[in-house]
């Protein structure tokens, strides 16, 4: 078995001269396999180990039994042992995860605390075949595509698995030929868990009703399948690149460009468009990829939500994907207040405002408007003026005789995309709206040879601001 972990170790380069490997050791057959593995390993590559024990508070006195198993291990061998304790109950529930998803966090974390602290370059995690195969039929009921099939990887950025190809049973016999006491956790025998009804019950049906060498042969498979997937990552990158482009907060999935690519690979540059945002793949199911697919085929303005945030909406390149920060969260209002006579400076979000409200004389050139200045008859407002975004029922005059539009049709009518419509500012009287700034002005608040006051608001960005540069 040695032989075995050192030829797969070399393969994947997992230790090299002068790493420092930080390895996780919980006491159980698996771990202190690992640790006295490593310490063959070390015979021949010169790297430092140091292990990590995590005590989850969770089987009182036999969990302390495991840390003090670990730590007296560890003082035999010459090797440096950190411990942590954590609250893994009370933790798992103030981040609203079960047990078993907080106490893998937990390891995680502490190994890379101590990864950071002792300058680190490795973490030897104990997984192996059977640990593989386990996660293979875990992620294939809860619904996976080939990635999750492809199961655990052998090296994961500085993370490092070399008993990966081997079986439990062969490393319970490396243990009892070597007479290496290790610690038993009781739950395990139980089916508290998914995983342990996998363990206990799934796969040794298919080991002793199906075929003898079934977990060594889906886990054959499953190599198989991470290598297909190195093939398909490099496909998606490539189609990714041709149809998708950074818009704002999110991105903009071309449609044109979207349709020509092999429909296996659809969902997957997708996904990847989601991830790209929020980071995480946890909780991206088929059902999201779904529903944004069948977006090309809605009306512009419709859309979807999408887990951590995030939503799609149908606009006229494509789909614009993006966190839902903006109008939903953040809406930018401000009031504007000046008195006849007064200027008042405001900032609405970043955009600096300057109002004024002078007496309009006889003779004054009504088409005096500089810049980003536009003029509007003070004597015909029914409300206290807003500087906003748009909300529902707002419409603008687009014909001095007082004709109206809804201001979504005017949008539309102006192709404006649908992600930018939440971010462009309005001079608004209540819901009716005097300036769209950027692109034009209601007729029915002009200015006249009848007014007598003017409101003059300045944008500092100019006639371009709300448009693309």
């Amino acid at each position: 078995m040695l032989k075995k972990i050192e030829e797969y170790a070399a393969k994947w380069h997992m230790l090299e001269k002068e790493d420092k490997v930080i390895a996780g050791v919980s006491g159980g057959a698996d771990s202190i396999c690992l640790l006295f593995v490593l310490l063959e390993l070390q015979k021949k590559i010169p790297f430092e180990l140091i292990a990590v024990h995590v005590n989850h508070g969770l089987r009182g006195e036999a969990a302390d039994a495991d840390e003090a198993y670990v730590k007296e291990i560890c003082r035999q061998q010459n090797i440096l042992c950190l411990s942590y304790s954590e609250n893994v109950e009370l933790i798992a529930k103030n981040r609203k995860q079960s047990t078993e998803e907080a106490g893998r966090d937990i390891r995680r974390e502490a190994f890379q605390r101590a990864l950071e602290q002792y300058g680190g370059t490795k973490i030897a995690l104990a997984h192996h075949k059977n640990d593989n195969v386990e996660t293979f039929f875990m992620n294939l009921a809860r619904g996976t595509g080939i990635k999750g099939m492809g199961g655990i990887r052998p090296v994961a950025g500085n993370i490092i698995r070399p008993l990966l190809c081997v079986e439990r049973s062969e490393i319970e016999q490396y243990l009892q030929d070597r007479k290496i006491s290790y610690c038993i956790d009781q739950t395990n025998a139980t089916d508290d868990y998914t995983r342990n009804r996998i363990r206990n019950n799934v796969i040794p049906y298919l080991e002793s009703e199906v075929n003898a060498q079934a977990v060594s042969h889906i886990d054959s498979a499953m190599e198989q399948l991470r290598e297909l997937q190195v093939y398909i990552e490099e496909q998606v990158n490539q189609y990714f690149g041709a149809c998708v482009k950074e818009q704002g907060t999110g991105y903009l999935v071309a449609k044109e460009e979207f349709e020509k690519s092999p429909k296996i690979f659809q969902s997957l540059v997708l996904k990847k468009v989601l991830v790209q945002i929020c980071k995480k793949e946890k909780d991206m199911e088929a059902v999201h990829l779904k529903d944004l697919q069948e977006l090309f085929g809605k009306q512009v303005g419709r859309k979807v939500d999408l887990p951590y945030g995030m939503e799609g909406r149908r606009v006229y390149e494509g789909l614009s994907i993006r966190e839902k920060s903006g109008a939903e969260t953040d809406k930018k209002e401000c009031q504007i207040s000046c008195k006849v006579g007064e200027k008042q400076e405001i900032f609405c979000g970043s955009q600096k405002i300057t109002c004024r409200i002078f007496e309009k004389n006889i003779g004054t050139p009504i088409c005096l408007q500089k810049g980003g200045a536009k003029w509007f008859d003070y004597g015909i407002i029914a409300s206290e003026i807003c500087v906003r975004t748009r909300r529902p029922g707002d419409y603008i005059s687009i014909h001095s005789s007082g004709k109206k539009q809804k201001l979504k049709s005017f949008f539309i009518n102006e192709k404006i995309p649908q992600e930018k419509r939440d971010e462009i500012l309005l001079v608004a009287d209540g819901n009716h709206i005097l300036w769209i700034v950027g692109y034009r002005t209601n007729p029915a608040y002009q200015v006249t040879e009848h007014t007598k006051h003017v409101l003059e608001i300045q944008m500092d960005k100019g006639e371009n601001y709300g448009r693309e540069n």
